[in-house]
């Protein structure tokens, strides 16, 4: 679309957002801000914010989890303890790799929730207690970020 306006940019973007995407961005290269769609590219920013957050929440709670598998487990633990530690070197790379000093900021804020939730998952598909788990969470940010924190701790 050639010189599209903003009442046109809106209106695509409830029939064809990706289409919507494409035509945003060429605005923006050319500078044409005048006929940007504000509301929905604040709209767009916001939620594309949203989902990093979540994502990076969600690498989080499945170190937790694995962990605590490792940690507690002990049942199932011979069985699947390669495949726990192969799970938090997968999350831990994903995560480092997604996170900027905002979203770990918020990570460090969130980690007690976040903890919680990994326990109650835990508690839940493994049948323990959910009293046999540390009320607080007993890891820092930085040893479940850390590579090496985990492996050398249980070698």
């Amino acid at each position: 679309m050639i010189n599209i306006t903003q009442n046109q940019l809106q209106q695509l973007y409830e029939i064809d957002d990706y289409l919507w995407l494409e035509e945003t961005i060429k605005l923006l290269k050319t500078k044409n801000l005048e006929n940007l769609d504000l509301d929905n590219l604040i709209e767009e920013l916001e939620s594309l914010g949203r989902n990093d957050l979540n994502k990076v929440r969600s690498l989080l709670k499945q170190i937790i989890i694995h962990i605590l598998l490792l940690e507690y487990w002990q049942e199932e633990y011979e069985r699947n303890y390669r495949h726990w530690q192969g799970e938090i070197i997968a999350f831990r790379y994903d995560l480092n790799n997604s996170l900027t000093t905002t979203l770990k900021n918020k990570l460090i804020q969130e980690l007690e929730h976040i903890y919680n939730v990994a326990v109650k998952i835990v508690s839940t598909k493994t049948g323990l207690s959910s009293n046999l788990f540390p009320d607080n969470c007993p890891y820092s940010l930085e040893q479940l970020l850390d590579d090496n924190w985990y492996s050398e701790k249980h070698s």
